[in-house]
């Protein structure tokens, strides 16, 4: 039974530690708004999450007057639309620009699931769905979009791949009056989970149910604070306050999450309990890394200590709530951070590091500047290689560059608010073409074949 004194020991960690609620997301499936035509299939779209979601950012400032835990963003996520778009090929464009619209009437942060799943293929009207993105992005403030190109079951689709990267690319180019910020709400995964409150790359997966509350709770700043407690223990100590820290962080979650789908009139579903950093000093994963005891984030050790980091997360987490969902654990996007971007700044931090701790946090790499001459093919052999370490490793992983059009390394990029900024980081100028080029399918490991 849960009730308000389960989170009075948190006002201390608000106060002082930035402890909050990242997002409340609610989760809508537009499975039922396909009409005879696209124009109807929009406006259903449109009049669907403008009823479901209508209440979603005055319950959340009810929830966060009344716990006294700050609640950053509210959002909304829906089916993949390349689904509810998939009868009207070329047409798309006229969901996301409704759902946008929906976004904006709502004065909901970010809407994600302008989405395609192609991890083992991609149809035509996928093909022309994923080539519309640039666009639409371009067009639209606050809707983000997600690809699938791989998982552990089915491998990595190479053509995907190699279309994602023209992809980020032709984003770039038409959002380059704002230094490529389309290309931050794009995101290319492996293992896409169906659950994910988290932006750019919530959908609404269609094993959910029809309107579901997911919220994704927070705390790298509570994190530290207790790690400062115990300067002299050892790792083993350190991991269990960690435990024990990530527990009390995701009962608050819990409690919220119950209560806001309650008052939605929608089901329960996850709370991600994932450090999401934000560029404020003091809520930042990189600082973690170095109370633990590396010098700077992307020196020797960075790695271990962000797996037992991780770890220790996920632990806490799921003996506080029985349904743990999303990505769950740590987030290492450089421009978000401002420990990565300190270290970024210093040369401490490369991508090559990034890419190697991604083997162990939740997702990938993330929000980072790139050259913006970086060629399309090099931009999917990142991809690429993000992908494999999610396949053989059985996890989500992702990439969210931006390249960045007219600037090089040593320039920087300001993007605002959550999203940060960055310095724009070098990348390997080896020729990947014919590798990305042959196309086909990188088969799934042999680990796949589990039935």
């Amino acid at each position: 039974m849960f009730n308000k004194f389960d989170v009075l020991e948190t006002i201390d960690m608000v106060e002082k530690e930035h402890l909050d609620i990242r997002t409340i997301t609610m989760g809508i499936s537009l499975l039922p708004c396909i009409g005879g035509t696209a124009e109807k299939t929009a406006q259903n779209v449109y009049d669907t999450v403008c009823t479901k979601a209508k209440d979603i950012v005055k319950v959340a400032e009810q929830l966060s007057g009344e716990y006294g835990i700050p609640i950053v963003n509210k959002r909304v996520s829906v089916t993949p639309v390349s689904l509810i778009s998939a009868p009207f090929p070329g047409k798309a464009g006229l969901v996301g620009k409704a759902l946008d619209r929906a976004a904006k009437e709502l004065g909901i942060d970010f809407l994600g699931g302008y989405s395609a799943l192609v991890h083992k293929g991609m149809a035509e009207y996928e093909q022309i769905f994923i080539e519309g993105i640039p666009a639409v992005l371009a067009e639209t403030e606050r809707l983000c979009s997600s690809v699938n190109i791989g998982s552990s079951k089915s491998g990595i689709n190479m053509d995907a791949v190699k279309l994602m990267g023209e992809v980020v690319k032709e984003t770039a180019r038409l959002t380059a009056a704002r230094d490529g910020l389309g290309c931050a709400k794009l995101v290319v995964f492996a293992n896409a989970v169906e659950d994910n409150p988290f932006m750019a790359g919530a959908f609404h997966g269609v094993g959910e149910s029809g309107t579901v509350i997911n919220v994704g709770v927070s705390g790298p700043g509570v994190v530290k604070h207790a790690l400062e407690g115990i300067p002299g223990a050892n790792l083993n100590d350190a991991a269990e306050t960690i435990k024990r820290t990530a527990f009390k962080i995701t009962r608050a979650g819990q409690l919220i999450a119950k209560e806001a789908a309650k008052r939605l009139h929608a089901e329960f579903g996850i709370v991600d309990l994932s450090l999401a950093p934000t560029p404020v000093m003091g809520d930042s994963v990189a600082h973690i890394l170095e109370e633990l005891g590396v010098e700077t984030v992307g020196g020797h050790g960075t790695t271990a200590a962000l797996a037992m980091l991780n770890d220790a997360v996920k632990k806490g987490g799921v003996m506080a709530s029985s349904h743990v969902g999303g990505l769950s654990g740590a987030f290492i996007p450089v421009s978000e951070d401002i420990g990565m971007i300190e270290a970024a700044q210093k040369g401490k931090l490369s991508i090559d590091k990034l890419e190697a701790m991604t083997a162990v946090c939740s997702v990938g790499l993330d929000m980072i500047a790139i050259p913006g001459d970086t060629p399309a093919t090099t931009i999917s052999a990142i991809i690429a290689d993000e992908a494999a370490i999610g396949m053989i490793n059985n996890k989500t992983t992702a990439v969210r560059v931006i390249p960045v059009p007219g600037k090089g390394v040593g320039d920087s990029v300001e993007f605002g608010g959550l999203l940060g900024r960055a310095p724009v980081m070098p990348v390997n100028t080896a020729d990947s073409s014919r590798f990305v080029l042959r196309g086909g399918r990188i088969p799934a490991p042999i680990h796949s074949n589990k039935n």
